[in-house]
């Protein structure tokens, strides 16, 4: 018998490297709502009174940047008293956004590839490699460390935002560690909540009693809750529980660690249980097949999985700038199915059309902002873009194809 610990984290909105994910994603969005045809490398920077939004947009809209970063600054819970050194309505907003470069314009208007078919027009906006993954191990077919990770990040959110923890503030971060025998998670063995606070808590300000108070609070109203629905869930008894262990966490945000787009691409997909081609996601346009790519990947190893022709998928993508075929095509099942990875990777090339053009139009990529009132990417940017239930998202709605491959 196999056994290992395998372990995923997750974060809060109001980590500083997710805040300027969601920065990012809210340019986007406003882009791609007033004009779905911008091309869009949008990055962001925050340090202690400073957001800077930086990179290449080329777009026909209008946006009042400094508002709109400012909005999503103090949706996120920087403003006012509790927002330490970065606030929404006092920090400078820099805003320093230039053409797209027309060398890589011209691949991804026109692809060197097409044949007069309007999708193989559409370039790879870059080279690179994707990967998407899924496995039968929770009902979104996701891995369940992460799966966990992110019910916890994001209880922990809800808490502090309804004001039962009141003293919460936005900065925190969550990991759990799942032991897995033969290849089956078993067992939770450890928790671990990293969670920014005030400094004093109902007249207690030492150390210990701040920890013992926040541990007991988040056991109740984020650990319990978040778990509830679940066959396996954490114990008092056998899970070990940390909850900020280095004492306490009163200086957090952008005052406490600067932040950066796309530093949490493995929070954003898979929490390290399968491969990253390393291509992070928020602030890109569809174009760019780090994003677009690996959502076709996830829906591909998704979809095979939810057919049952396996019980863990990977799929690995690769593409050259402006070109539209795929340079590779590859499953992998880790010997799961009845099928051999050739069988399974022919499968994929008949079923799916994985042409950047292709999944921008079946995905809606481009006018999903336009169709969600002016907001969509800025949702995903946070508590991850996989196996995300709450949002319906295009690339995780896999019956029909999945029906399609198991007839």
């Amino acid at each position: 018998m196999s056994r290992y610990v395998f372990t995923s984290e997750s974060v809060t909105e109001g980590h500083p490297d997710k805040i300027c994910d969601q920065v990012s994603d809210a340019v986007l969005d406003a882009l791609l709502a007033q004009d779905p045809a911008s091309r869009v490398a949008c990055e962001t920077v925050v340090n202690t009174g400073l957001c800077l939004i930086t990179g290449e947009v080329t777009t026909t809209a209008r946006v009042d940047f400094n508002t709109l970063v400012r909005g999503v600054i103090e949706e996120i819970g920087y403003s006012g008293a509790r927002a330490g050194g970065f606030d929404a309505n006092s920090c400078s907003v820099l805003v320093a956004l230039d053409q797209q470069s027309p060398d890589i314009a011209q691949g991804v208007d026109e692809a060197d590839d097409h044949a007069g078919d309007p999708l193989d027009k559409v370039g790879a906006g870059d080279q690179g490699i994707m990967f998407g993954y899924a496995c039968d191990e929770t009902p979104e077919l996701m891995p369940l460390p992460i799966s966990l990770a992110h019910r916890l990040a994001r209880k922990l959110s809800e808490v502090r935002h309804n004001d039962t923890l009141s003293y919460l503030l936005p900065d925190g971060k969550t990991q759990v560690s799942v032991v897995y025998e033969d290849e089956r998670p078993v067992a939770i063995d450890t928790i671990l909540i990293s969670t920014q606070h005030v400094a004093e808590i109902d007249g207690i300000t030492d150390e210990q009693g701040l920890r013992e108070r926040i541990a007991a609070d988040l056991w109740t109203h984020v650990v319990e809750p978040a778990t509830a629905d679940l066959a396996l869930k954490p114990s008092k008894d056998t899970t070990k529980y940390l909850v900020n262990p280095t004492g306490k966490f009163v200086v957090g945000g952008p005052q406490g660690d600067a932040g950066l787009t796309g530093r949490k691409i493995i929070v954003d997909t898979y929490g390290g249980y399968a491969r990253h081609g390393g291509g992070a996601f928020s602030g890109k346009d569809p174009t760019k097949v780090d994003r677009s790519a690996a959502y076709a990947a996830r829906f591909v190893a998704k979809a095979l999985v939810a057919a049952g022709l396996a019980r863990k998928a990977e799929v690995q993508l690769s593409y050259a700038i402006g070109v539209a075929k795929p340079v590779s095509i590859l499953v992998e099942s880790f010997g799961t199915s009845a099928m051999s990875n050739d069988q399974l990777t022919e499968l994929v090339q008949t079923n799916f059309d994985l042409r950047p053009g292709a999944i921008i139009e079946n995905f809606g990529l481009r006018r999903q902002p336009q169709q969600r009132g002016g907001r969509f990417y800025q949702d995903v940017a946070a508590y991850g873009h996989f196996g995300r239930s709450d949002l319906n998202l295009p690339w995780e709605d896999v019956a029909l194809i999945a029906a399609k491959l198991k007839g």
